[in-house]
């Protein structure tokens, strides 16, 4: 599962090159943890829209007490898509691209995890596959769709997000959900480069890289 990306382009920028209406916010594109704010691009009434949402929608765990604060689930998997995500799935205005420059995940032992950061050599400025609905919670909020890893990055972990082809966008914003689902695959793996570094996972105090943030 990916629990933090970053988009090293400013809003101009994103918003050229996905042809897109940029937002009225003060929001800087960056690193994303779930739960905080990062940047999709969603139909609207026919056109493009930049908006900035959360990552991850809101909700509440049987074993929660009331006064819990929701969870934020920022990664769909793929084979919840027409069970649990179905609604949002299976409507195409519910879909967004989600862009980013690279994604990362944790690797090491517990406590000292670093970052791994994986980016997509064929197109600088990607998207992946997300949904999003609005919330009572945070507002406007979002979900990555995931997938099984390729073979050659197990090592690194078991999943890996949805990176769609440029040529996909408009399928992924407007068809409809078997159309959608033929989208749903792996990334070549000889498409991405792995940069292991040694800086600590934890930047800040995010949601544990042990917590699953999927449904």
């Amino acid at each position: 599962m990916c629990n933090l990306v970053t988009l090293k382009a400013s809003v101009a920028e994103v918003a050229s090159a996905f042809g897109a209406r940029r937002p009225l916010t003060n929001a800087q594109p960056g690193e994303v943890y779930p739960g905080g704010q990062g940047f999709v691009v969603r139909d609207d009434a026919g056109t493009r829209a930049l908006q900035s949402m959360t990552w991850g929608f809101p909700v509440r765990l049987k074993h929660m007490k009331p006064t819990s604060k929701p969870k934020p689930v920022n990664n769909a998997r793929d084979d919840k898509l027409m069970t649990f995500w179905r609604s949002w799935f299976t409507n195409p205005a519910q879909r967004c691209l989600i862009p980013i420059t690279a994604f990362a995940e944790a690797e090491g032992e517990k406590g000292k995890m670093t970052r791994t950061w994986l980016s997509v050599t064929d197109q600088p400025l990607a998207a992946c596959a997300g949904l999003w609905r609005p919330t009572d919670e945070w507002g406007d909020c979002y979900t990555m769709v995931m997938v099984d890893a390729t073979e050659e990055l197990f090592d690194i972990h078991d999943r890996m997000p949805v990176i769609l082809h440029a040529a996909d966008h408009d399928a992924w914003l407007q068809a409809p959900p078997e159309e959608a689902m033929k989208l749903v695959t792996q990334y070549p793996a000889n498409r991405l480069e792995v940069e292991r570094t040694e800086v600590p996972w934890f930047s800040r105090k995010p949601q544990s890289a042990d917590t699953p943030t999927f449904l």
